[in-house]
């Protein structure tokens, strides 16, 4: 239903404005968030039980809502509603800006792929403590919270930057994923280098779990060196993978829009985001936890996800293409390797 009438439907939202059919979206699921009974009736239908404990956090099923698709924690009651078991919000950054000009985020249909160049778009970190602190609690499942830089910030103050909005942030969130790997806010990157991460975790590792995010276009040793910094920094885990510059994989009537400025997600990125996974697994022989994400589109992609190591999965792409009986699907077949 959702693949033959309502994804037409919101992609027609704004003469095709991808964005304008996120917004229009996020305010439905805002205002569903306040009908109980609503949220009720899709829990019935959508949520599947697979519990699984991952660094200390205990999770209801390992399928989680990926940052970026609710970045001011606005419909926070609707996700677990639809069947998810975790939800990470952001990214967040300490002073509240308004991102990169629109228009700023693409469907490739015939790709199911998005590329965005949203510039971390968000009403800021104490903006976002303020909506959390008034949210009626518990959620249902674990909430993420998703750090990054300030654009105004220099990298040499990217540190005080991330720990500010930590500390505005640390009481509300169960772990926080650090950002570094967005290729949408200039010298952002950098922070995934050796010495800037060491920094950055010496100053966030502590009570509540944290997770890195890594580009999928860094390449074997690179990714090796900053699971070294992770792993000597006590980090809890890590994101793989974050959107990617490369353009392979694109289906050819969407290689023209495909020329668009920003990271691409979905489909072309499922087979190199399984390597990332399968390489951290490897690499850490397990000691890191991985967060699988990227173009994720059926179970299979999910199967093979955690066949590669990874103790989670994450959705953003799949669920706008796919819609959210993709959640339920993935978590009933992840549910016989998570229960016990």
């Amino acid at each position: 239903m959702f693949e033959q009438t309502l994804r037409p439907l919101l992609f027609r939202i704004g003469a095709g404005d991808a964005e304008a059919a996120h917004e229009w979206t996020l305010r439905r699921l805002a205002g569903l968030s306040r009908r109980p009974a609503a949220l009720a009736a899709l829990r019935a239908r959508y949520l599947v039980r697979a519990p699984r404990t991952v660094f200390g956090v205990e999770f209801p099923n390992p399928v989680g809502l990926a940052a970026g698709m609710d970045k001011n924690g606005v419909a926070l009651p609707a996700w677990p509603a639809l069947g998810f078991g975790f939800v990470e919000v952001g990214t967040v950054t300490a002073y509240g800006q308004p991102g990169n000009p629109r228009p700023r985020l693409f469907r490739l249909r015939d790709s199911e792929a998005v590329v965005n160049r949203m510039g971390f778009n968000n009403a800021g970190a104490q903006a976002l403590a303020e909506r959390l602190a008034a949210l009626p609690r518990p959620l249902g499942v674990p909430l993420g919270i998703s750090l990054g830089k300030s654009r105004v910030t220099p990298l040499e103050d990217a540190v005080e930057d991330y720990l500010t909005s930590y500390r505005a942030l640390r009481a509300h969130g169960d772990y926080f994923a650090v950002n570094v790997s967005s290729p949408n806010t200039p010298g952002l990157r950098s922070l995934q280098d050796k010495a800037h991460l060491d920094a950055l975790l010496a100053a966030l590792v502590g009570e509540k779990p944290v997770l890195v995010k890594i580009a999928p276009d860094l390449t074997e040793p690179a990714i090796a060196e900053l699971l070294e910094v992770c792993l000597a920094r006590g980090a809890a885990g890590v994101i793989a993978t974050n959107t990617t510059l490369s353009r392979d994989g694109l289906a050819p009537a969407d290689r023209d829009r495909g020329t668009e400025a920003g990271g691409l997600s979905g489909r072309p990125l499922t087979g190199r985001a399984r390597e990332v996974v399968a390489f951290v697994h490897a690499e850490t022989g397990g000691r890191l936890p991985v967060v699988g994400v990227g173009g994720i589109l059926d179970p299979d992609d999910a199967a093979r996800m955690f066949d590669a190591g990874a103790s989670l999965v994450q959705l953003y792409t799949g669920l706008i293409y796919r819609g959210p009986t993709l959640v339920r699907a993935v978590a009933r077949a992840a549910a016989p390797a998570t229960v016990g």
